[in-house]
């Protein structure tokens, strides 16, 4: 757990407002998540998503899940999503990610090849913060280079990756406590759930 410091609450809302300022000018940021360290961008705007893959040398050809705040939010960026794996999403005591039939209003490159989405409705403090006050999605993706082990806390994050974002969060760099990535589960709208990852 983080320990809390005199002026951290400063701290958080300089921090945010800097994070704030890369991601509406297209950069991508180097950011806690309510699971592990992430890379993220506006994910509405396709030059941030291009930056993401080239910084972790992605195939293009694999989708990014994305997160958001709140049902509004989902439901804005996803089409027709299933009563049950929007119940499943808030009620789910652990970070759940759900993969949704089709996205709409996403950059190109978020999508899968079929048009899935995966999303996670993100309620850590900071992922909070931004997404509210963006008023978009952020695309969240281990921050490493494809195929490399993803980094649960700051120190575990290769120099390359953080050299590679626009801005790196000070928030939570100090937090040892240890996280894992969510399972992921997909839902069809005909209410068929698959576990993709557990």
């Amino acid at each position: 757990m983080t320990v809390q410091r005199k002026g951290m609450k400063s701290e958080f809302g300089t921090d945010l407002a800097a994070a704030l300022k890369v991601l509406r000018a297209g950069g991508v940021i180097l950011y806690p998540t309510d699971t592990i360290w992430g890379l993220g961008c506006d994910a509405t705007n396709a030059k941030a998503v291009r930056k993401i893959y080239e910084i972790k040398h992605r195939a293009e050809n694999k989708s990014l899940i994305i997160l958001v705040n709140s049902v509004a939010m989902l439901e804005r960026y996803i089409e027709n999503p299933p009563g049950v794996a929007i119940e499943m999403a808030e009620l789910s005591e652990k970070p759940l990610t759900v993969v949704y039939d089709r996205g709409r209003n996403l950059a190109e490159g978020v999508a899968s090849f079929d048009g899935s989405v995966g999303v996670r409705i993100c309620a850590e403090p900071f992922c909070d913060a931004l997404i509210e006050t963006l008023r978009k999605p952020l695309v969240s993706t281990s921050a490493n280079i494809s195929g490399g082990s993803s980094p649960v806390i700051y120190d575990e994050i290769s120099e390359e990756v953080k050299a590679a974002a626009d801005y790196v969060c000070l928030w939570r760099q100090d937090d040892r406590s240890r996280a894992t990535p969510s399972p992921v589960i997909r839902i069809s709208g005909n209410g068929i759930v698959k576990i993709l990852r557990r």
